[in-house]
C-alpha cells in the first residue's frame, strides 16, 4: 500500500526558506510522477511542482518558478520541495502526491496517492 508522509512545514517570516520532505513507500515509483500541491483556506487545491521519477524532469507553477525547487532521492524514496523567498501568499497546507498516469498532471485529479499534508505559514 502506497504511503506518502510529508514533513518540514512550519512558521517562517517572509523572505525565509523551508524544505519539505515526502517519504514514499509501498511500491517502486519507477515511471511515476511525484508532485506537490497546496491548499489555502477557502481556496482550491493547486499545483505547485512535479518531478518525473525516472528522468528527473521538473515542472513548476508560474507562481513559484525561480523560488521553489523540487528534487528526489531515488535510493531513499524521498521527494523534496525547497522553498526560498517565501511570501505570505505561500501560506497553505502542502500535499505530496504520486501518480502513474501520464496526463492531467497539473490538477489534483491526475494524481492517485496523497499524503496528509503539512502546514506552511509565512508571516509578513
Amino acid at each position: 500500500q502506497v504511503q506518502l508522509v510529508e514533513s518540514g512545514g512550519g512558521l517562517v517570516q517572509a523572505g525565509g526558506s523551508l524544505r519539505l520532505s515526502c517519504a514514499a513507500s509501498g511500491r517502486t515509483f519507477s515511471g511515476y510522477t511525484m508532485g506537490w500541491f497546496r491548499q489555502a483556506p477557502g481556496k482550491e487545491r493547486e499545483f505547485v511542482a512535479s518531478i518525473r521519477w525516472n528522468s528527473g524532469s521538473t515542472y513548476y507553477a508560474d507562481s513559484v518558478k525561480g523560488r521553489f525547487t523540487i528534487s528526489r532521492d531515488n535510493a531513499n524514496k524521498v521527494v523534496y520541495l525547497q522553498m526560498n523567498s517565501l511570501k505570505p501568499e505561500d501560506t497553505a497546507v502542502y500535499f505530496c502526491a504520486a501518480t502513474g498516469k501520464l496526463l492531467s498532471l497539473w490538477v489534483p485529479a491526475g494524481f492517485t496517492y496523497w499524503g496528509q499534508g503539512t502546514q506552511v505559514t509565512v508571516s509578513s
